[in-house]
């Protein structure tokens, strides 16, 4: 027999068995869909974590002066304390960066901040930021309502703000603050947007409780002491993020005007290890899911290889048969093989689709919830598949081959 005639011995063989074989691929098809249904959900999870470690940091870093909260360091001597970075610095180093990444300068204005408008008052318990056009991008904030700054209020120094959902919710129970008026610090400023709720951030209320305001508006705000500039920088990729930072380093140390031999006076702090972490813990997350599917799909095989048993006893008849019309031991067995992986290639395609869906509903509840095919683990499936048919099948169809014809034509 040729092979698309086993082929089609094998649909005819199921076809007259078709509840033992609905019941064998089913025990197959949950196997796979173990495997594939862990191994997409690792994936997806991983995908939505990424995105979420980028809006935190994952991908950027920090410039920062140096310093020492200790008075002294290791044998008494005095730790040096660097100037803090200044504004045509922070100014400098964006303009010298260019392209290559994104750059968003902030400084603190004021913390324990309390806010009026529309005859109310907040809990003294607001910070205030000033930031320049690559603020809320760079922080992930979106806008639940109104606009960001334009180019010319940031340029100007105009009294406007943004303020979050404590902001608005103190001031402007069930109505919308864009348009509407503020007084904080001694100043008025019009509201010109409101973020989307965040939670409570490591305590301190996120950007809930954040008022923005332009970072030209910030410089002019009357103050005891110069304001500290924090620069953060944010890599287009994650690829590219170690190249950036050597980048970055040299740039500031050009923009500080650090002596060469001299150590930097400023600390470029980045949270790409979040990101490495992130990996190692997804790499033994596939091998625990990979062993869960395995041991799965181990019982599926059994169960697959007890039925064929059972199958070759039931036509121990029509393979004597088959040997008496000239059928030789190599044919038997390639019959029995190819039906055994029919069955599992028809239960594989049923538990892929089912673990394709059981990954991402699982990524759904867990994460953000993007789809992902996960054609690596489906053609992952199909290859198990097939291994399972030849593992499961070759014994019995090794028995059937191995049948006595004359005793298998007296067989009832």
């Amino acid at each position: 027999m040729h092979l698309l005639e086993n082929i089609k011995e094998a649909f005819r063989s199921i076809h007259s068995n078709l509840l033992r074989t609905v019941l064998t691929a089913l025990i197959v098809s949950i196997g796979i869909m173990s495997l594939v249904g862990i191994l997409t959900a690792i994936d997806a999870i991983k995908y939505s974590l990424n995105a979420t470690f980028a809006s935190l940091g994952a991908n950027s870093f920090e410039i920062k002066a140096k310093g020492y909260t200790n008075r002294f360091r290791r044998g008494g001597v005095q730790g040096k304390t660097y100037p803090a970075v200044t504004y045509l610095q922070a100014m400098q180093y964006k303009r010298q960066i260019g392209d290559q990444a994104q750059v968003g300068i902030s400084a603190f204005i004021s913390g324990a901040t309390e806010v009026k408008g529309n005859g109310q008052k907040t809990n003294p318990n607001m910070n205030v930021m000033a930031g320049d056009e690559n603020y809320l991008q760079i922080q992930s904030y979106n806008l639940a309502g109104g606009r960001a700054f334009s180019p010319a209020e940031l340029a100007s120094g105009a009294n406007v703000a943004i303020v979050g959902t404590e902001v608005k919710d103190k001031l402007f129970p069930g109505q919308s603050p864009v348009d509407k008026y503020i007084y904080l610090l001694g100043r008025r400023f019009q509201v010109v947007g409101q973020l989307e709720k965040s939670g409570s951030s490591m305590g301190g209320g996120g950007a809930d409780r954040l008022v923005l305001i332009p970072l030209e508006t910030g410089n002019q705000m009357p103050r005891q002491r110069a304001l500290t500039y924090d620069i953060k920088t944010a890599a287009t990729s994650p690829d590219n993020l170690t190249y950036l930072t050597g980048e970055a380093t040299g740039v500031m140390r050009a923009v500080r005007h650090d002596p060469l031999g001299q150590e930097d006076s400023f600390e470029v702090e980045g949270s790409d290890s979040m990101a490495s972490k992130l990996d190692s813990l997804s790499e033994n997350l596939r091998v625990g899911g990979f062993l869960v599917g395995f041991i799965t799909l181990l019982g599926a095989s059994i169960a697959l290889m007890n039925i064929m048993m059972v199958s070759v006893t039931e036509r121990t008849r029509e393979i004597g048969i088959r040997k008496a019309l000239g059928a030789t031991a190599l044919q038997i067995r390639q019959q029995f093989l190819i039906e055994a992986i029919v069955i599992c290639m028809l239960g594989g395609l049923l538990g892929i689709l089912l673990g394709v869906a059981m990954g991402n509903s699982i990524s759904l509840f867990i994460g953000e919830g993007t789809f992902l095919v996960p054609w690596l683990w489906m053609t992952l499936g199909m290859i198990i598949c097939v291994t399972v048919g030849l593992a499961s099948g070759y014994y019995p169809a090794s028995k059937a081959a191995a049948l006595d014809p004359i005793e298998s034509l007296r067989y009832e």
